[in-house]
This record gives structure tokens, C-alpha cells and sequence, in this order.
């Protein structure tokens, strides 16, 4: 893989080029398909549906937050000290990414920012992800093999239900969703609800040709003050 040596632990370097959420081919016609689950042991993804065969293999649910997979930081810690790695909060638990991405802005150097891509980052930490992380400890001699960690045993973290398999946790989607769910709660009011709330609007469009919205009304009366306008001065009949 680009960036990366052939030092790596096999099952890391398979992971940070490994595309999930990909369709599995095994079970095209299943409706929870896509490859959302690491097998270290094979260094391969697989849908829930391929899991039972590895049951006994250690094993990573991956995520999807703001369009990125992501891992839990409770599972992932158990293989590498990710203390350094930016975290998120998703689902009430705090999630790293596991790939770089694009920066949201020019970093301009001031404030904190990644080490390996330039990504602003918070205190008091020094990565935007796993694989930034990983290619700044190449770099440096046994440094990366210093923050792996032994791990015999890593079963998933929780059981893949439909609720659980791909959770919701994109900031967007949540954000669409709100929105749609108080414009349908707008739509669902009761008559007597919308028909005091018409009678507000045709209150305050009341009161706003008066008072406060007075030059609205000056406004419309102008060419009716105009029409009525004389066009020429008066002359008074000569007296005899």
C-alpha cells in the first residue's frame, strides 16, 4: 500500500487499505450486505452474514461517521495506544478514524494541527486518525512496533442487530432528520391549532399596515394621493 512499509503488522496494513462498506458478493441478494467487519486473523472484511466461520478469530466492527470509517477506541486500544489519535463521540462511545482526509480548511499555523496531514486538531492531540499516526511512526525506528499492543482474544463488542450493523451516526443525516421530523410534527397540527395560528398571521399583517409598519401603508396609498393631486394652480376670475 502507498505510504506504508512492509514492517507493518499484516492485519494493520490490510485494515487502512481495506474499502468497507462495499456490497459482498457472497450475499448479493441479502439486505444487510455490506463488509463492515475485520478479521485480523484473515486480514479480510466480511458482511455479518460471512461471520459465523469466524466467530473465533479476532475480530473489529467498523463504523461509518460523517462518511468515514471509523472504529471504536475501546476496541482499537486493545491493539494499539491510540491516546495520541483525535476522538469523536458517536453513539455514546468515542470512535478514531481510521483513514486521513482532506483538511476542511488551509491550516494557516496557527493553533493545533496533525503532524502527518496538517488537519487542524484539538489539544492535546497530535493525529487526525490511525493511519496519520501510523505513517509519522514509520518514519521513525521501532516506532510504531512500541505502541502495538498483544491481543490474543478480541471478540466483537456488541451483536450485529439490524439497529446496531450500520449505525446512524452521521452528523448530516441526524441533521436532515430533525428537520424533517418537525416540518411533518407542523403537519400533523390539529385544526383549531392551524387555524389560530392563521389567525395570528392575519393579526400581525393587521397590525403591520399600522404602528411600526406604517411606511408599508404610506406606501401603498401613493398613487391614490397622486391621482388626486391638483395640476396646476388655481387663478381667481378678474373682478369688473
Amino acid at each position: 500500500m502507498v505510504g506504508y512499509s512492509s514492517s507493518m503488522p499484516g492485519w494493520l496494513e490490510a485494515m487502512l487499505g481495506e474499502k468497507f462498506f462495499n456490497p459482498c458478493m457472497i450475499h448479493e441478494t441479502s439486505k444487510k450486505n455490506e463488509k463492515n467487519i475485520f478479521c485480523l486473523d484473515c486480514c479480510s472484511s466480511f458482511c455479518p452474514q460471512c461471520l459465523p466461520p469466524h466467530r473465533s478469530h479476532r475480530l473489529l466492527q467498523v463504523r461509518r461517521y460523517v462518511y468515514h470509517d471509523v472504529v471504536r477506541v475501546d476496541d482499537l486500544e486493545k491493539l494499539i495506544d491510540c491516546s495520541s489519535v483525535q476522538s469523536y463521540t458517536t453513539n455514546s462511545a468515542k470512535v478514531v478514524f481510521l483513514n486521513e482526509r482532506p483538511p476542511s480548511r488551509p491550516f494557516r499555523g496557527s493553533g493545533n494541527a496533525c503532524l502527518s496531514c496538517y488537519r487542524p486538531l484539538q489539544d492535546p492531540y497530535f493525529f487526525c486518525s490511525l493511519s496519520c499516526k501510523v505513517k509519522e511512526l514509520l518514519r521513525s525506528e521501532g516506532g510504531l512496533w512500541k505502541e502495538l499492543r498483544e491481543c490474543e482474544s478480541l471478540p466483537l463488542s456488541c451483536e450485529l442487530d439490524e439497529g446496531q450493523l450500520t449505525p446512524d451516526s452521521i452528523l448530516e443525516s441526524a441533521s436532515a432528520t430533525s428537520s424533517a421530523s418537525s416540518g411533518g410534527g407542523a403537519a400533523a397540527a390539529t385544526p383549531v391549532a392551524a387555524g389560530s395560528e392563521a389567525a395570528s398571521r392575519r393579526k400581525k399583517r393587521t397590525g403591520a399596515g399600522s404602528g411600526s409598519g406604517r411606511r408599508g401603508g404610506d406606501r401603498a396609498a401613493l398613487p391614490e394621493m397622486a391621482s388626486r393631486r391638483k395640476k396646476g394652480v388655481p387663478v381667481r376670475a378678474p373682478l369688473f
